[in-house]
């Protein structure tokens, strides 16, 4: 940007820097063809820079071609505005021909991404024997008691056996019978924590240069 094509309304309270970066004071005023820039609290220096010095503006800062030790130059008032106009014109007609170029470069711009992973917790089975106690009841012959037999029984009696035979007692006893039933024996609890790893990040960029040897000499 040319100071041809600077808005000097706009420079007005903003930063004057030099070609270093360094803090050159606030813009004050546009008198003529002059910037008036101010530095410091208390004892305030005041310092006339030709606008032809300013090199770009990007709304917040005025830079100038100039460094802080050139400072001592641009201290004197200007006699008139037609000596400012008369400097003006001179520093146009040495300057026409410069033209600005700019480099650019690259620079990582790193952004984090929040993202979703898997932690492994395995529950496995374990076998083991474990033995209980349980009481069965079961029924046996107490006593056999011996009767006289009734009048009916005796009517109806059979032949005697000629041989032994065994007789058959139903009797009723209780089995053991296992059966399995889940229980929830205890919980565990899973806890998170957030954990901080520093990562370095490596990539390549591209930057800009002027190959001086092709200038024309």
């Amino acid at each position: 940007m040319s100071s041809n094509n600077i808005d000097w309304n706009d420079v007005i309270k903003k930063e004057a820097r030099g070609i270093n970066d360094e803090d050159l004071g606030k813009v004050q005023d546009i008198q003529g063809n002059y910037v008036i820039v101010k530095r410091g609290l208390i004892n305030k220096e005041q310092f006339y820079f030709p606008k032809d010095e300013a090199e770009s503006y990007n709304g917040n800062v005025l830079r100038f071609r100039f460094s802080e030790q050139d400072l001592g130059q641009y201290q004197d008032e200007p006699s008139s505005s037609e000596g400012m106009q008369e400097q003006e014109t001179n520093q146009q007609e040495t300057e026409t021909d410069d033209e600005n170029i700019q480099l650019t470069e690259e620079r990582l711009d790193v952004s984090k991404e929040s993202q979703e992973y898997q932690a492994t917790i395995t529950k496995k089975p374990v076998k083991e024997t474990k033995t209980v106690e349980v009481e069965l009841n079961r029924e046996e012959i107490e006593s056999i008691e011996r009767r006289s037999p009734s009048d009916k029984s005796q009517a109806e009696a059979s032949e005697p056996i000629q041989s032994p035979e065994e007789i058959k007692i139903s009797l009723r006893r209780e089995e053991p019978e296992v059966t399995k039933r889940p229980y929830v024996k205890e919980e565990v609890v899973v806890k998170k924590k957030i954990v901080t790893d520093k990562k370095k990040i490596t990539d390549e960029v591209t930057s800009e240069e002027l190959n001086s040897s092709n200038i024309d000499k």
